[in-house]
């Protein structure tokens, strides 16, 4: 192992994270009454440019009078490359609660992009007087962002959590599919004539993953389009949860329930790791490195494995 240990992610449950546009307000309440972790109020995609200013408004009286229980809240402001995203930031820290924990910064391709957020965030903290410290959160949705995607996860000491941005993604990539996540019609392999789909998200998942974990980063997967496809959400989600991604977008309320779902430890995985520790832990005191567990070789990469099961069960338990 390297002498620079691997740093912990924030200790919270960040299963799922259910977005909603903050032009509607009627909807935060549904929202705050949901099953997930995390709460994202729009003001970008999901909201016209006719509707920012009121939206910007919505988010940030949500922030003072809405009540988000113990879910973490955060606001995805608009793009760096618009004349919105300055006003997002301002309002939001200068105007809005100490509630607000997170700031989302879309479409991030480099890590000068997240140093320019941060720095007008500091700036506003101070001017208001702000308490509590605001966390950042970005999505990875452009080429030059898979790039650049080691860079921006060690970027800032406010950055959380990081996030897969699929249709944005797929466009700035040039990919010839009009689908925001999922297996992709084209994307096939051939064997005996037998057509098998791989996963054109995987190396950038992948990607995602390594940079989060080698800086202390939570990498979560984005969203999963065909919200009436439940399934294909399973699938998709187990592909991130194996992957190492400790959870998933929500687009629709009926997407919370399977996020939830695929990445809450099993009470199978749960009692298989705590057996694992168990074997592991008699081994150590018969002065054996490794062990046999139901057939297979275990050793100390088994502990940290099995570490990780009931610490994201603790998590849970504990939100």
């Amino acid at each position: 192992m390297s002498f620079r240990l691997q740093p912990a992610p924030p200790a919270r449950a960040n299963r799922c994270q259910l977005f909603g546009p903050a032009s509607r307000p009627a909807l935060f309440a549904k929202m705050a009454s949901a099953a997930a972790d995390v709460v994202n109020l729009d003001l970008e995609d999901s909201v016209a440019p006719d509707e920012k200013a009121e939206a910007r408004a919505n988010a940030v009286a949500a922030t003072r009078d809405v009540d988000w229980g113990g879910k973490t809240l955060s606001v995805r402001i608009n793009g760096l490359d618009t004349p919105w995203w300055y006003q997002d930031v301002v309002a939001l820290v200068e105007k809005g609660g100490e509630r607000l924990d997170l700031i989302m910064v879309p479409k991030v391709g480099c890590a000068a992009d997240l140093y320019a957020v941060d720095a007008l965030v500091t700036a506003a903290e101070r001017a208001a007087g702000r308490r509590k410290p605001l966390g950042l959160e970005v999505i990875i949705e452009t080429a030059a962002g898979i790039t650049h995607v080691a860079e921006i996860a060690a970027a800032s000491p406010r950055l959380q959590a990081m996030s897969l941005g699929a249709a944005d993604f797929a466009a700035s990539m040039g990919m010839q599919t009009t689908g925001i996540g999922g297996t992709q019609e084209n994307y096939y392999m051939l064997r005996e004539g037998a057509r098998h789909w791989p996963d054109p998200w995987h190396w950038a998942t992948a990607a995602i993953v390594a940079a989060c974990r080698t800086h202390g980063v939570l990498p979560v997967d984005g969203p999963f389009g065909d919200f009436s496809d439940d399934e294909g959400f399973r699938a998709q989600a187990r592909r991130a949860a194996t992957l190492g991604m400790v959870g998933k977008w929500a687009i629709h309320p009926r997407q919370v329930a399977l996020a939830n779902e695929v990445f809450t430890p099993s009470a199978a995985a749960l009692a298989e790791a705590r057996e694992i520790l168990a074997a592991m832990e008699a081994a150590r005191v018969a002065g054996q490195g490794a062990a046999t567990y139901r057939g297979r070789l275990i050793d100390i990469a088994s502990i940290r494995q099995a570490e990780g099961i009931v610490r994201q069960a603790g998590l849970v338990a504990a939100g």
